[in-house]
């Protein structure tokens, strides 16, 4: 039975427990974000936020924001301090020399391709005693999505040069039709003139440099094993790429960019083009009713745009950070951002939950023009040596 002690000695136990819950949400923001402690907003500011600060590569900027706008949303707290993100677009080239140099500081990068991951992978080890990529890849340096590499033609030029025959040769088809001083008129076609093929800058650009890769491997007849001796002490290789690239008029800084002009001018421009599946699955309505239809081809062995986030393990990265970025790089990977990033953008999500041959797919609706959703197989990416031989031989030899 209670008596008015018993009562006095509840309320006594009540109100400690309440002081205690008030200078605890005082002093410490996590408990606050349980409590909703009004007060401590009038006494005390709130919690400063953990800026992530983010490095991306540019063909990924409307899905990116897109993303963040619907991660804010679900205000996530680390350590009861909020999440700030701040990012920053640059090319995929710029983003590791950047921070070679020590002129940019990221949280999280994520470039176009699994070639710069590897590049700064090496790099960082010749510059800081050890990498700044992860050793543990696995959940702090995941690709969210890819495109492979194809090559975007106008139609009319594309059966003339292929017909049934461009799966196994298409490289050679176009290395020989581009320095054939007759041109189209080979292929019947004398009023076209030269033929016009081009790609990005590989210095500049992702989608240049996996065209460069991919031409390397297909003059040696292989998909893995590429070595530096295959690059610089092969005379007839070199001299087969060169013919290749001296041929080209302009090389495009930015994949998106480029294939807005080659739309805008058409053939006039260029007859085909090596580009990002997305990119070109992005632009075929607006090529629709210009220059005839847009189609898309897929080389014999193909490379993926990868596009992988990574959370630095760098100095200048905090614990709050680091842990910030891994929620960030869990929601990219949720089944919501991957259908995203299918449906209205048109890269392959890694879920493999997400259909790609489902009614509102892109690689499903534009099978007509070429898109298809078995790709083949993939080249090795080589490490990071190999890969600054090959844009340092480019650099040195082609005529820009």
């Amino acid at each position: 039975m209670y008596t008015p002690k018993h009562n006095w000695v509840l309320f006594a136990i009540f109100s400690i427990f309440s002081i205690g819950l008030f200078i605890t949400s005082l002093l410490s923001p996590q408990v606050r974000s349980y409590t909703k402690a009004p007060l401590r907003d009038l006494i005390l500011p709130p919690p400063s936020p953990i800026e992530l600060n983010i490095v991306y590569s540019t063909e990924k900027e409307q899905w990116i924001v897109d993303a963040v706008e619907r991660f804010n949303k679900q205000n996530d707290l680390v350590n009861g301090h909020p999440i700030q993100i701040n990012l920053s677009e640059t090319g995929s080239r710029e983003m590791y020399i950047a921070i070679l140099d020590g002129d940019s500081k990221p949280v999280m990068i994520s470039p176009a391709s699994s070639l710069q991951i590897n590049i700064l992978d090496q790099l960082s080890r010749v510059k800081f005693g050890e990498s700044i990529i992860p050793t543990n890849r696995q959940g702090q340096c995941e690709s969210v999505f890819s495109t492979p590499l194809v090559i975007a033609a106008w139609s009319d030029r594309a059966e003339a040069l292929f017909g049934n025959r461009y799966t196994a040769n298409i490289w050679k088809q176009i290395h020989d039709a581009e320095i054939n001083p007759q041109g189209w008129q080979t292929q019947g076609h004398p009023e076209w003139g030269y033929f016009k093929f081009g790609h990005t800058d590989p210095l500049k650009s992702n989608s240049g440099f996996m065209t460069l890769l991919l031409l390397t491997y297909s003059y040696y007849g292989k998909t893995s094993g590429l070595s530096e001796s295959d690059i610089l002490a092969n005379p007839d290789y070199q001299a087969w790429i060169l013919e290749m690239e001296n041929a080209i008029s302009s090389f495009g800084d930015s994949t998106g960019t480029y294939m807005k002009e080659i739309i805008a001018y058409g053939p006039s421009m260029y007859d085909m083009v090596a580009v990002y599946e997305a990119t070109a699955i992005e632009n075929l309505q607006n090529a629709a009713g210009r220059y005839g239809e847009l189609k898309i081809y897929y080389p014999p062995a193909t490379i993926l745009s990868d596009h992988p986030f990574c959370i630095l393990n760098a100095d200048w990265v905090s614990q709050d950070q680091s842990q910030a970025a891994k929620l960030f790089l869990d929601f990219l990977l949720s089944p919501e951002i991957q259908t995203l990033a299918l449906e209205k953008y048109g890269f392959r999500p890694t879920d493999p939950s997400v259909a790609l041959d489902s009614a509102t797919s892109p690689l499903q609706l534009y099978s007509k023009n070429g898109v298809q959703i078995k790709l083949p197989p993939e080249v090795e990416i080589p490490d990071g040596n190999i890969l600054n031989t090959l844009l340092d031989f480019w650099s040195r030899s082609v005529q820009q």
